[in-house]
């Protein structure tokens, strides 16, 4: 039978991330994520927002990217699976621990944040790289062909007025 562990967050980082490399040389990068969510009170009637905090952990290339581009308050989506774990804390309590191992990461909103150009928005989709076909490796980049013109496409005869 089968199973899925999968999880699908999108909020904002509550510090920068911390990277670090393990002796073999891969990195490991921790950030931690807010979700919020609102809901009205039944007591008071009021708007309540309930903040979740959520540990990430990033391995290899996506950890380098994740402590280049991310920082303290940028607003990411993430897919990845949930990890549990346990640890004895100095005082001898057994605490429980819940990750989440990312595999996809997009980031989200302006470059404003990100050390890129300044405005606009822009989504960015890491992951981990999927291998290359046999095939396509040896073909010719696609901006070395010329790219031809389809006859008859219908786009240059299309009025400017959009009936919606």
């Amino acid at each position: 039978m089968a199973s899925v562990n999968k999880v699908i967050l999108m909020g904002n980082c509550g510090r920068d991330p911390e990277v670090r490399y393990l002796p073999s040389g891969s990195a490991v990068a921790t950030v931690t994520l807010a979700t919020s969510t609102r809901r009205k009170d039944k007591a008071t009637g009021e708007m309540v927002e309930e903040t979740q905090w959520h540990r990430l952990n990033f391995f290899d290339r996506l950890a380098e990217i994740c402590g280049e581009y991310v920082k303290k308050g940028s607003q990411i989506y993430v897919e990845g699976r949930l990890r549990y774990g346990k640890y004895t804390d100095k005082d001898g309590v057994e605490r429980q621990t819940t990750d989440i191992t990312v595999s996809e990461m997009q980031l989200l909103g302006s470059r404003q944040g990100a050390g890129g150009q300044e405005g606009g928005s822009s989504t960015s989709n890491y992951s981990k790289p999927a291998p290359r076909p046999a095939a396509a490796a040896g073909a010719a980049p696609a901006a070395a062909k010329p790219a031809a013109k389809p006859a008859g496409s219908g786009f240059d005869d299309m009025d400017d007025d959009i009936p919606f």
